[in-house]
């Protein structure tokens, strides 16, 4: 294997629209809660740890259904202003 080259990482549309779907349950389930859905999905995105994620409304199983990757990479592109290809 190579490291001086650039790994491509590809994400499908269908994909994404459902990524999308959970973590605005995620978020939901956070605000009932009475967390900073923002704080707490970072924290979850830049650790792993599941904990992060209130498991009522089953938010904690859901959002690891997603990659944090796919998370990260959907995130950039709308900070970014680049459309899903």
């Amino acid at each position: 294997m190579e490291f001086d080259k650039t790994m491509r990482f590809k994400v499908e549309k269908e994909e994404n629209s459902k990524s999308q779907e959970i973590l605005k349950e995620v978020y939901e389930a956070l605000v009932e809660k009475g967390y900073n859905p923002i704080n707490q999905i970072v924290g979850y995105i830049l650790s792993g740890d599941p904990t992060y994620i209130t498991s009522h409304k089953d938010a904690r199983n859901k959002i690891r259904q997603v990659e944090r990757d796919e998370l990260l990479e959907k995130m950039v592109k709308n900070y970014i202003g680049i459309d899903e290809e």
